[in-house]
């Protein structure tokens, strides 16, 4: 069956545009093409405005840590694990996990920068610390 509606709810959601950016290798993020706002999480309406007008851009990657916490888990179910909230450069929040540091050495103000990982076999937007 081809989907034959328009709008912004017609065809491949964001979702998937989101995704098929990270199995590609790339960050994106969406932009608003009549406010000029950056969009996160991905959407079909822009939440600033309400345009349906977007369209795509890498993102830079940098971000600061808003909050933190640790997931303490058993060393034999992988050991403890930095949960974050990231607020990016270009606007927006995500949750997500800082790696390659111990989990309580990430701190609320950190500069971060993003990579593309893999948990479980899904591509996901994982931190290390931008501080070297």
């Amino acid at each position: 069956m081809t989907d034959t509606n328009t709008g912004p709810f017609a065809g491949v959601g964001p979702e998937q545009h989101f995704r098929e950016g990270l199995e590609a290798g790339e960050y994106r993020l969406q932009f608003c093409d009549d406010c000029a706002k950056n969009i996160y999480y991905p959407r079909a309406v822009c939440n600033h405005c309400g345009s349906p007008n977007t369209s795509w851009r890498i993102a830079s990657g940098k971000g600061v840590i808003y909050s933190t916490s640790v997931e303490r888990t058993k060393p034999e179910r992988g050991g403890d694990q930095n949960i974050a909230l990231v607020d990016l450069e270009e606007g927006g929040r995500l949750m997500s996990r800082v790696v390659d540091m111990d989990p309580s050495d990430v701190t609320i103000g950190m500069a971060v920068e993003a990579f593309i990982g893999e948990i479980d076999g899904t591509k996901l937007i994982l931190f290390r610390s931008a501080g070297g």
